[in-house]
């Protein structure tokens, strides 16, 4: 494949090489190359960039899983892109998502290391390009200026409530197959924007527009997180001690006797984020289920209940 690189050859070890004897091979031929004990050598110095790129990419467990497995691909599949392909043109006003890398969206081995490290495309210039052993000329712009044709752009994200909720940091997929690390607030919610320094049109920003994914279980209302529990009978009537789901984990709770459908248990502090300090509630509301598919010992009991009670919920009602 055009581009392709073994760093594991590069730095002269096994695919089986530890972060230890990466570590070790880097730093001896990283002394061997560095440009600075071989001034005016192009070679040198275009080999101590190789170096590290390889050094940068093995000594990252998830960096290095990335490139295991975009290896497999190039070998399995082979590396061309197909047409309809979306370009770096297709992200701006459209949708990304969480990771979830389609190799086949980079059209070399060099697209895929430029998203894989988080740098621009441009600021990587092939040795190719410098002349009379002068060191290729780096990208840069006078601050007090503004790069022709730079420009903000936004992009939709939806995310699930529950990494909204922790935040952290992030690896996502552009339409046009760039990957980058984000590192997420905690506390998301839909409508939150999130820049992205550099990564729109031209050097300009890009801007993430926040969806939360409505979850199955838990309803956001405000700061407060809102679910439903469903109770036995007996745990209901009797009382007891229930695990309720938190997006922290399970909370225990007690259940007074008595307990009945509608009943509300407030959980202080298990709710959202305000800020970086103070959280809402959950709000626990309880429902009695009664149960179908009773065994006959379970029918025989409900049958002995039936008779001994004395409770009479319709008592009170109009004849």
């Amino acid at each position: 494949m055009e581009n392709f690189r073994n760093y594991y050859d590069i730095l002269g070890v096994s695919r089986a090489a530890t972060f230890s004897d990466i570590k070790q091979a880097y730093r001896q031929l990283a002394r061997q190359y560095h440009p600075d004990l071989n001034p005016g050598d192009q070679a040198a110095e275009d080999q101590f960039k190789l170096l590290s790129e390889a050094y940068t990419v093995l000594s990252d467990d998830e960096k290095r899983a990335q490139y295991e497995k975009f290896s497999e691909y190039w070998q399995q599949e082979g590396f061309k892109r197909g047409p309809g392909k979306p370009g770096v043109g297709d992200i701006f006003g459209g949708r990304i998502s969480l990771e979830d890398f389609g190799f086949g969206e980079f059209p070399d081995f060099n697209v895929f290391v430029d998203q894989l490290l988080n740098r621009r495309p441009n600021s990587r210039r092939d040795s190719a390009e410098a002349t009379n052993g002068s060191r290729p000329e780096r990208d840069s712009y006078d601050a007090k200026t503004t790069p022709p044709g730079r420009r903000d752009a936004e992009a939709d994200l939806t995310v699930p409530l529950e990494k909204a909720f922790r935040g952290g940091r992030e690896r996502i997929r552009l339409e046009d197959g760039r990957s980058l690390e984000v590192n997420m607030p905690a506390g998301m919610v839909t409508g939150q924007r999130i820049r992205l320094r550099g990564q729109g049109v031209g050097g300009g920003n890009l801007y993430l527009r926040i969806q939360v994914d409505p979850h199955p279980f838990y309803t956001l209302q405000g700061n407060d997180i809102y679910c439903r529990v469903p109770v036995t009978p007996s745990e209901a009537a009797l009382g007891s001690t229930i695990d309720i789901p938190t997006l922290d984990g399970p909370v225990r709770a007690t259940l007074p006797q008595g307990t009945q459908t509608g009943q509300i248990i407030q959980l202080s502090g298990r709710g959202y984020p305000v800020g970086q300090e103070r959280r809402g509630d959950q709000i626990v509301e309880l429902e009695v289920v009664v149960p179908t598919g009773l065994s006959d010992r379970e029918k025989a009991l409900y049958e002995e209940l039936r008779q001994t009670e004395r409770f009479r919920p319709r008592a009170s009602l109009p004849d």
